[in-house]
């Protein structure tokens, strides 16, 4: 228990109580920070999330991002105690939620348009935060089309040139960059509250039913970023989808959007995991540019 000191002496610190540890639960499914589940013998219990040294601002900005979202009373994050680095590790705190089952999907459709209806002046965030594991930068720009080309599209191939993945992925996505603006003709997209990583293993509920959304990787943008992300690797019904089409409809085009968007996610997945998916990237840019061309 000597590297938990740090992590006890700050939870003491930031509740104002006496932590004793009854029990330290290793909890599986992250693939980027080992995640563990500390209980009190008072009974109090936290999750807790932990890296290398050197990822404060990693947690930082995931403790921040939680915080604003919870602020919007929409819907249910886990709420942050602290976070830190004592130089062996970096790592965050949080309440612990007994989550298990599944969300009420209705529910959590209309709690999200809930969430997408409080919006900032401008595209972006306050600080930058990540995606996965890959830095995302989100400094504040007036216009949307500038922040994706810069921020979000523009920034992962890039990362994919340097990374080696040449070619047809670049040639694609230059044109991609110039082509966009094809696919916003007529929308007035608003600076929506974002949960920036909406999978489905990033949404749980509690006992009873009440969703909950977690790891985050915030910003404000386009709503259909958002919506976007739930089919990349499914966990949404199709109760999510009507109950949120009748409390936010969306705009016309929004299929063809849709893989625009997370032509993102996938080439960042392209980033972090490697060419196993370079094809899927390069099919969804010619795709998306077969409907707009």
């Amino acid at each position: 228990m000597r590297k938990w000191q740090s992590i006890i002496q700050h939870i003491e610190q930031a509740s104002g109580k006496v932590f004793s540890v009854k029990q330290l639960q290793l909890i599986g499914g992250g693939s980027i920070n080992d995640a563990y589940k500390l209980t009190a013998e008072s009974g109090q219990q936290y999750f807790v999330k932990t890296n290398r040294s050197g990822r404060q601002d990693m947690f930082e900005a995931e403790a921040r991002g939680l915080l604003e979202m919870a602020s919007s009373n929409t819907i249910k994050v886990p709420q942050p105690l602290c976070y830190g680095d004592d130089q062996s590790q970096s790592y965050i705190i949080m309440e612990y939620l007994d989550m298990c089952g599944s969300a009420n999907q209705a529910v959590l459709a209309e709690q999200l348009a809930a969430m997408h209806r409080v919006t900032a002046v401008q595209f972006g965030w306050e600080i930058d935060n990540t995606i996965g594991s890959t830095l995302q930068p989100n400094t504040w720009n007036n216009d949307w089309l500038d922040f994706w080309s810069e921020r979000r599209l523009g920034f992962q191939l890039k990362l994919a040139a340097e990374n080696g993945y040449g070619g047809a992925l670049q040639s694609l996505g230059e044109k991609m960059l110039i082509e966009m603006p094809k696919l916003f003709t007529g929308r007035t997209i608003q600076a929506s509250m974002l949960h920036g990583d909406l999978w489905g293993g990033n949404v749980a509920a509690m006992k009873d039913g009440t969703p909950v959304i977690f790891d985050p990787a915030f910003y404000y943008g386009d709503r259909e970023a958002d919506l976007a992300m739930t089919y990349v690797f499914g966990g949404f019904s199709a109760d999510f989808y009507a109950s949120y089409l009748n409390a936010f409809p969306l705009d016309d085009g929004f299929v063809v959007r849709k893989t625009f968007y997370n032509l993102y996610h996938i080439i960042n997945h392209l980033n972090m995991f490697g060419g196993g998916y370079l094809g899927q990237a390069i099919h969804m840019l010619e795709q998306v540019l077969a409907e707009i061309n």
